[in-house]
């Protein structure tokens, strides 16, 4: 064996610290599922909400559902307003460090969401897709690039919570400034340039941060992109208009992993790789401002969960059951449990393609949802 070989070897055993968690949960979710709630069970406990609903004498799965009916982000909203007027031991056993704001654009308004310390540990799962990809195809060269970061702020203004002062800002700033610098490959704008432009979600705060992103990073080895599919299309379109240029002009970037919407391998991949490349592979994250639930595995257009990190429910017609006991071809309302929420309805509908590994997230849970992706199932073949 070559010291090259020898290097790689143990570049692909460090690698797989971070996805073997994964890999083993998919291989016995139920057990995996076990022990997450187990350890979810021993936070909630810390809570006066959980204490009041007896979470450290909760033994199964039937005992958690009667003690902790599943809720929306409006049914927990008037807790996280007491929470945000100083009572953070209602839902959190440890101070937040920061406020993770959506962007409004599955539901119309903003959401703000508590991450604590021990959410953030949860986070790095998104770097899950990356890293399998390099073990996967041996592209080991990948991770001697950077990743372009064309985030949202991850400080928009100041929230008085207690006697701490919490950043509120978008969560995809918040998981590059706390956790980007946990996973295997450099991020490039630093999130502390982004923050310093300031901004919004205006056009023009948009073009900053692309212009920053652009003039950093032309002239570097950028390999990977990870992000929101519409700003990967967004960021083409100015490239397109302020330089004449696309990425795949610019960058030979191998890998896009994508969340935010369905359709991210169909309808929107020819766009995709329009502006980044024909050749290039793309993967999909399914997340939100929540959490990172699950990533995609190999090419199947599916995402597999990340079953070692939440508690994964689903309810198909009146019926709750695990995520890991749905049949192929049926279709539910996702129900997660995270550091934060107990039994939280995310209000996406689920299809399980071939469980418990894969499904696919079809939209939200809206009348004409299913239709939907029928036609553009149909479309699509």
């Amino acid at each position: 064996m070559s010291a090259t070989d020898e290097g790689l070897q143990q570049l692909a055993a460090i690698l797989k610290t971070f996805v073997q968690g994964w890999y083993d949960s998919l291989d016995e979710p139920a057990a995996a599922q076990e022990r997450t709630l187990n350890r979810l069970l021993a936070g909630y406990a810390r809570t006066r909400e959980g204490k009041e609903r007896g979470a450290g004498s909760i033994g199964t799965v039937a005992d958690y559902r009667r003690a902790f009916p599943d809720r929306t982000y409006n049914d927990y909203l008037p807790l996280l307003k007491r929470v945000y007027a100083g009572e953070g031991d209602l839902l959190l056993y440890e101070p937040p460090v920061g406020i993770g704001l959506t962007r409004g654009t599955t539901t119309g308004s903003s959401k703000l969401i508590p991450m604590t310390p021990a959410d953030l540990e949860t986070r790095p799962a998104a770097a899950r897709a990356v890293i399998n990809y390099v073990l996967k195809t041996r592209q080991f060269d990948i991770l001697e690039g950077a990743t372009l970061n064309l985030a949202f702020p991850s400080v928009l203004r100041k929230m008085t919570i207690g006697d701490r002062e919490v950043d509120v800002g978008y969560s995809s700033g918040i998981y590059v400034k706390h956790v980007g610098a946990r996973t295997p490959i450099r991020t490039l704008p630093r999130q502390e340039a982004i923050d310093a432009l300031g901004g919004d979600t205006e056009r023009s705060a948009w073009e900053k941060r692309f212009a920053l992103a652009y003039e950093q990073a032309k002239d570097e080895k950028i390999t990977v992109f990870g992000g929101v599919s519409k700003t990967a299309l967004e960021f083409g379109r100015w490239m397109k208009a302020a330089h004449g240029c696309r990425p795949k002009d610019v960058w030979n970037v191998r890998l896009l992993t994508l969340g935010s919407e369905p359709g991210i391998n169909t309808k929107l991949a020819p766009a995709l790789r329009g502006n980044w490349g024909r050749e290039i592979a793309i993967r999909e994250i399914y997340g939100a401002t929540e959490g990172m639930f699950g990533q995609q595995m190999d090419d199947r257009r599916a995402w597999s969960p990340n079953y070692d990190l939440f508690f994964l429910e689903v309810q198909v017609g009146k019926q709750v059951k695990m995520l890991h006991e749905m049949r192929p071809g049926e279709i539910g309302s996702l129900i997660v449990s995270t550091v934060i929420f107990p039994r939280y309805r995310i209000k996406d509908l689920i299809l399980a393609l071939d469980p418990p590994v894969t499904y696919r997230t079809i939209g939200r849970e809206a009348r004409g949802t299913r239709l939907r992706y029928l036609w553009d199932s149909i479309i699509d073949f």
